[in-house]
């Protein structure tokens, strides 16, 4: 019996851990009091050596029930290592018309993958600065728990 579980076992596991290592960086921002100020900006620094790949570019945001829009405005600022920067306003529908959330979770906590950009390589070595700014009318976003970055190797890489 314990030979029929080996295999099966050892498959998994190799294929658990080659998941993880398409990840180049993920991280994320935990809000106070599970808000949002118009002066806290997010910041995730990833350092790249490699210049040839092409990779994935997503936010993930979490938020409760008591998040009062159906939408989000982000101000995202991308600083190269020499000091270049990009910023990008992007608009985001956390729900539907009829206020159906997106994402997954239990009960009124939702969790969801924002898109940023697809198929991006880092032309320099170094160090990239990603700096999140949310650009909605309120001072503070009530309901939102974590604001987190994920860049991994993207799938057009393989093409």
């Amino acid at each position: 019996m314990a030979k029929h579980l080996f295999i099966p076992c050892l498959i998994a596991i190799l294929f658990l851990g080659s998941c993880d290592r398409d990840i180049l960086f993920a991280d994320n921002h935990s809000m106070t009091d599970n808000k949002w100020p118009l002066d806290v900006m997010p910041s995730f620094t990833v350092t790249s050596n490699d210049t040839t790949s092409l990779y994935d570019i997503s936010f993930y945001i979490r938020t409760g029930s008591e998040y009062p829009f159906r939408n989000i405005w982000l101000f995202v600022t991308a600083t190269s290592p020499s000091g270049r920067m990009i910023t990008d306003t992007l608009e985001y529908m956390l729900s539907d018309i009829k206020g159906k959330r997106f994402g997954d979770g239990f009960g009124n906590i939702k969790d969801l993958s924002l898109a940023y950009r697809k198929g991006v390589y880092f032309p320099e070595t170094g160090k990239y600065t990603f700096t999140i700014n949310h650009g909605m009318r309120a001072e503070v976003l009530q309901g939102v728990y974590d604001f987190g970055i994920r860049i991994r190797k993207s799938e057009l890489s393989e093409k």
